[in-house]
């Protein structure tokens, strides 16, 4: 069993942290996320979110991999001998999530070489469904894999997985030092080109005004804790691998604080961006903003190559400089989701990382062909809506209650996190683990629950609901079980190395 790896630096870790929680979503989810739960008035159910969800989850995670030294299914056991299922169950999350992740990557990679000529033409909305995606007539049909697409994603694979064969701090630290930087940069250009286009304080305009009608609806805060939840990368192993390669003398609870509030920061400024952008399209039409709106694939596949066609100047380069930022969002989290199951192949079997890359990243990159394929942008919807909504949002649902209620081990988290960190946490950590977001993750679920006995996702058919939606679902909690049954072929339990 090789020893394990550390981060060179506590910069290092720090990027790699906010590089896994920075993601496409960040993009394009929030922006759209907060107008429609009030535009500025979303702003303080949101920071609530962060204060009372995020960072203390984040702090959790941190401490948990840092405290039991392994990776989410190894952390888990020797959190509680019952507890291994979970660190697999999030594990197996983590590996569909980049399966489908992985094929979004691929088409922001194709649209920035599209960008060079603005090959999408007058009709980016036809080209992105006929040409690049040569969408099936209708959900269910596979069709054909999609050569250019398969193309893409083989890049986006063989470059995932070289940084992993690298390893933490020669690979994942190194490649997230590189990109993160460049990624902020790139995006502060766009947004500053944003902000001086004609028409860009209207979109602003909508965006930041607030709707105080919308503080009382309890759906509101439930799209602020939710948004929280999905852009931070918790509870699908990814930040407790993370946090594993620590030193012994981190500061966990500052770490925490400093992800959170970077993640958000990047959240603000891309809606800054994106509602810049949406005013000046919306002004060029002659249309009111509202009419413009649009978020996650549809924002960025047709939407802003409809934007970059109206640029006054320097099209090609700013629409290439946009899917970039897409491309370098996506793949810092991707390393991130597939470092996961690395890094618990390595642990459980006690086999080399190259082998484990390998393997991992070999499975999950075969598998995301089926993405590639004419139909794969319907089965990818079902996918990501009920790996999220019903695997990220129950794992983490009873990863809290379990840690709080059942193991009764937050005070010995909490300890082991204060004794190495400056900033201490007190009552108002438990408070929020405890009761605070078990309470909005359960009504969480019960609400989709609600939602999804009522009508299909969607309007999908009952079968391709069933077959891609909660068969995966299921599907990551049974083999988190059956994995748990099989038995360590290392010393890595014997060998715990608790820091105290």
């Amino acid at each position: 069993m090789e020893d394990r790896q550390q981060w060179g630096s506590r910069y290092g870790f720090i990027l790699a942290a906010v590089g896994s929680a920075i993601g496409l979503g960040n993009i394009w989810r929030f922006p759209a996320v907060a107008y429609e739960n009030g535009g500025g008035a979303f702003f303080i159910p949101y920071l609530v979110a962060l204060l009372t969800a995020g960072i203390p989850l984040l702090i959790l995670e941190f401490t948990l991999g840092h405290k039991y030294r392994g990776s989410a299914p190894l952390s888990y056991f020797r959190l509680h001998k019952n507890a291994e299922w979970l660190g697999w169950w999030q594990v197996f999350v983590a590996f569909v999530i980049s399966t489908y992740y992985a094929v979004i990557i691929a088409w922001a990679l194709k649209y920035s070489i599209y960008s060079l000529n603005l090959t999408w033409g007058d009709k980016p909305s036809d080209f992105f469904y006929g040409e690049v995606l040569q969408l099936s007539a209708k959900p269910g049909e596979v069709g054909g894999l999609v050569p250019g697409v398969v193309i893409a994603l083989l890049i986006v694979w063989v470059v995932t997985l070289l940084v992993l064969y690298k390893g933490v701090s020669k690979g994942i630290e190194r490649f997230n030092k590189i990109f993160i930087p460049a990624l902020v940069i790139m995006f502060l250009l766009i947004v500053i080109r944003a902000v001086t286009l004609e028409g860009a304080g209207q979109g602003l305009n909508t965006f930041f005004s607030p709707d105080w009608s919308m503080i009382n609806n309890g759906k509101v805060w439930v799209a602020a804790y939710g948004q929280i939840f999905f852009s931070l990368s918790i509870a699908f192993a990814i930040m407790v691998t993370y946090s594993s390669y620590l030193p012994k003398k981190s500061d966990i609870n500052n770490n925490a604080f400093i992800t959170g509030f970077a993640n958000s920061g990047f959240e603000l400024l891309a809606g800054i961006g994106v509602f810049a952008a949406l005013g000046f399209m919306a002004m060029q039409q002659g249309l009111p903003v509202a009419e413009v709106v649009k978020g996650g694939i549809g924002l960025a596949f047709e939407v802003f190559p409809a934007i970059i066609n109206e640029f006054p100047g320097g099209n090609a380069f700013f629409g290439t400089m946009f899917f970039l930022t897409l491309v370098f969002a996506g793949m810092t989290s991707l390393i991130s989701i597939v470092e996961t199951y690395v890094a618990a192949l390595q642990d459980k079997f006690g086999i080399s990382r190259t082998k484990a890359v390998l393997m991992g990243g070999g499975v999950a990159s075969v598998i995301s062909l089926l993405f590639a394929t004419k139909g794969g942008l319907y089965m990818l919807d079902i996918t990501d809506y009920f790996i999220n909504n019903f695997g990220i949002t129950l794992a983490g649902l009873v990863e809290v209650v379990l840690i709080a209620w059942f193991f009764k081990q937050m005070k010995g988290l909490q300890d082991h996190a204060n004794v190495i960190s400056d900033l201490r946490t007190g009552l108002w950590w438990k408070i929020c683990l405890g009761v605070i977001t078990p309470i909005l993750l359960g009504y969480m679920m019960f609400d989709n629950i609600k939602q999804n006995i009522a009508e299909n996702y969607g309007g999908y058919p009952t079968g391709l609901v069933v077959t891609y939606g909660l068969a995966v679902a299921i599907g990551v909690i049974v083999l988190g079980f059956l994995l748990s049954l099989v038995k360590w072929k290392t010393n890595a339990v014997q060998e715990k190395r608790e820091v105290s």
